[in-house]
Parts: structure tokens; sequence; C-alpha cells
């Protein structure tokens, strides 16, 4: 009983938005690789491959083909080539499956950034994403420092705010 009521008391704070907004600026981003897809076509996403070239966009949301989701991946599609010319890439994580990507990737991201699968929900945890209860992702993203370092945590649960953030972040970076 104790345990229902912790969890129904998570989801309370979570829709509030009074829960904790991920991982901290200045923490280091957890290591990882993912399937992902791009263009219609899988293959494994490393982050540390990624950090070599570049800053990254990482973004999680809940569920490919929803309103919201198709909403931020069509923004940041938009925003990919100035990100792209600032030296950044993006990637999109949720808990749909690599079949689900490959079709998001091409149709809703417009063959523009790649999206990750996270079926077991690992890089999500790792990132502290997992809404409370359900095995889904939760709307937060990060700009991460080409040193591994996040320097950017926004949750929100609208799609403009990531997009706008994940731009005005990586400027910032350039500048230095």
């Amino acid at each position: 009983m104790k345990r229902i009521a912790l969890g129904i008391a998570a989801a309370l704070l979570a829709m509030t938005g009074l829960a904790r907004a991920g991982l901290g600026v200045g923490a280091a981003a957890p290591d990882f690789s993912v399937e992902a897809a791009l263009g219609g076509k899988a293959f494994r996403f490393s982050l540390a491959a990624a950090l070599k070239k570049g800053p990254v966009v990482l973004y999680f949301y809940p569920k490919s083909f929803t309103s919201v989701c198709t909403e931020e991946a069509h923004l940041f599609a938009e925003a990919a080539p100035e990100l792209a010319k600032l030296g950044a890439s993006v990637l999109g994580v949720s808990a749909d499956d690599i079949e689900t990507q490959k079709k998001f990737s091409a149709s809703e991201c417009r063959d523009a950034f790649p999206v990750g699968a996270d079926r077991d929900l690992t890089v999500i945890k790792a990132y502290d994403a997992k809404m409370p209860v359900v095995g889904y992702a939760d709307r937060i993203s990060y700009v991460i420092a080409p040193t591994g370092r996040i320097v950017s945590t926004v949750k929100d649960s609208g799609a403009q705010r990531h997009v706008d953030n994940a731009l005005a972040q990586v400027r910032k970076l350039g500048a230095h």
C-alpha cells in the first residue's frame, strides 16, 4: 500500500512540474550507444563518437507519432541545419521500437536527425528521464558540450522551449 501511495505522489509531483528535472547542469553526461534510425535506416548511435564532432542535443520524448512528439520532431528538423552549422548534432530518444523509429525518422524527423530506440529504458533511466509509474520517457532535453558535461537541461511538456533553448545553448558554446 505504501509503495502505491509513493507512486501516486511521484506521478502527482511530475504533473505539477515540481519533480526533479533530470540531470543537472555541470553533471557528466552518461555515455551510451543505442540503436537508432536516420532516414528510415537503422544504425548504432554512440554519444562518445558524436561528442568528438561537437555538442550533442539529446532530447527524450514519450511516444513517436503523438501530437506534441511529432511537433517537436518537426521543430528539431527545422533547426537541424542551423545546429549542424554550429557543429552540433541532435538525437531524439523514446521507448519506441526500432521499426517505429525508422518510420518516424523518415516522416516526422524529415531525415534531418536520428531517433533512438530505447525499449529497455536504459538510456532514459541513465538521464533521469523516465516518467514515474509508466514505461515512457518524459519530455526532457539536454545540451551536452564536447567535454561530455551537460550545459543545459529543460523539462517542459511543450515542444518549442526545447528547440529554442538548444539553439541558444549551442550558439553560446560556439562563442567560447
